[in-house]
């Protein structure tokens, strides 16, 4: 019997549903989810959005004419990562994956997670996160007919480039798994994508986030108007310009830029001490500012920059970021909102937020969850991902719905 995989567009603002096209391909294997301990909760929601996508398979094709173990209540597989009491490990697989399409999704920067050493309660690193990763990997192979891994915030990935006598982390680390048998690597808003010349020959994927937390921005600021006499889009340095551009470009609004100042003369923290941050670009008086990055780690950057904008007559400022890391703690952000310096602050859940972030008022989580189960059925498919992968049309098919 001839499968059909041809899909109503049931939500025209999101995917569509007939990305396999009229000569689709079977599904490669049944899938696999093996949640890390960083990522369990995340993952528990893509086994959600994939059960959901799953199921509208079958207004096209009886249950029975499915390939065993393409519809299951539940993809996540057991996994259980042991620790010894001296701080090793390893991991254990408690259900087959023998013949399997395995998806293990990896969160590094999860630091609510813990284990003992010599009596001693410890917050897993994103080194420990990685070991665990490489654990997991080398018990899946040989057996899994299939590793991919999705790893939203890259591993190392602000130790992409050697200077002088420095490790070259991130690079190595790709170069690492594929050896270990992964055949492809999922990122999303990678700090510099050119790391995957690190592995010509491996499946790489870079994800834009932009969709989604356009989505959360015109929900949670519906009176936003994106003309150029209105707002503006800003890139905290030269680094993030080609993000900024993209926005500035589908949103039709002007760019302007920052570039750090720094002291070559000294070497603080591994770089160079910022000095002071210069801007580049059209007045800001009066405008609405948006402020995009791949990242928000301390926050310092970012606060500073908004107090640099709000000086310059900015009537709001909303800071967009993939990864909300608020590696010195929310005080100085609550401090900003209260002041008046930020308006909104949008990130996705892509990894860790603790319950505190998620409860300010200044706060939106961008979820992720859906669209990485569409990736994971794709995937699965070895479908193309170029529909979901650019976010172009989607984002103008939103401005359309909230315009008209």
């Amino acid at each position: 019997m001839e499968k059909n995989f041809s899909f109503e567009k049931k939500d025209k603002t999101y995917y569509t549903y007939d990305q396999y096209g009229t000569n689709p391909m079977p599904a490669f294997g049944p899938v696999g989810i093996l949640a890390l301990p960083g990522a369990v909760d995340f993952s528990e929601k893509v086994n959600h959005f994939l059960l959901e996508r799953r199921r509208e398979y079958l207004d096209v094709i009886a249950e029975e004419d499915m390939d065993p173990g393409f519809l299951r209540d539940d993809y996540r597989i057991p996994l259980n990562l042991v620790r010894f009491s001296s701080g090793e490990g390893k991991a254990i697989i408690e259900s087959t994956v023998r013949g399997h399409d395995l998806y293990l999704i990896c969160d590094p920067l999860n630091y609510s997670c813990t284990y003992k050493m010599f009596g001693f309660e410890n917050r897993m690193s994103p080194d420990d996160h990685y070991q665990d990763l490489k654990r997991v990997i080398l018990a899946a192979s040989g057996k899994g007919l299939r590793i991919n891994v999705i790893m939203p915030f890259l591993y190392e990935s602000r130790q992409h480039r050697r200077s002088g006598r420095e490790s070259l982390d991130c690079a190595y680390m790709l170069e690492e798994i594929f050896k270990l048998g992964v055949s492809n690597f999922l990122t999303f808003d990678a700090h510099d994508e050119r790391v995957s010349n690190s592995i010509p020959v491996g499946g790489f994927e870079n994800i834009p986030t932009s969709y989604q937390i356009m989505k959360s921005l015109v929900k949670v600021i519906p009176d936003l108007e994106f003309s150029p006499d209105k707002m503006m889009v800003v890139s905290p340095d030269e680094g993030g310009i080609k993000r900024a551009m993209f926005y500035a470009s589908i949103l039709g609004l002007p760019l302007g830029t920052f570039y750090k100042r720094r002291d070559y003369s000294v070497i603080k923290d591994g770089r160079n001490p910022i000095i002071a941050h210069e801007f580049l670009g059209d007045s800001v008086e009066g405008l609405d500012v948006l402020i995009v990055d791949d990242m928000i780690s301390s926050g310092d950057s970012m606060l500073d920059l908004s107090r640099i904008l709000r000086e310059r007559g900015a009537r709001r400022i909303f800071c967009a970021t993939s990864f909300g890391l608020f590696t010195s703690g929310l005080k100085r952000f609550q401090e900003a909102y209260d002041q008046g310096l930020i308006n909104h602050v949008f990130c996705t859940n892509l990894t860790y937020h603790a319950p505190e972030l998620l409860a300010c008022p200044w706060y939106t989580d961008a979820d992720m969850s859906k669209f990485v189960a569409l990736l994971i059925d794709a995937m699965n498919h070895n479908a193309s991902m170029t529909t979901l992968l650019d976010p172009s049309d989607k984002i103008n098919q939103l401005l359309n719905r909230i315009q008209n």
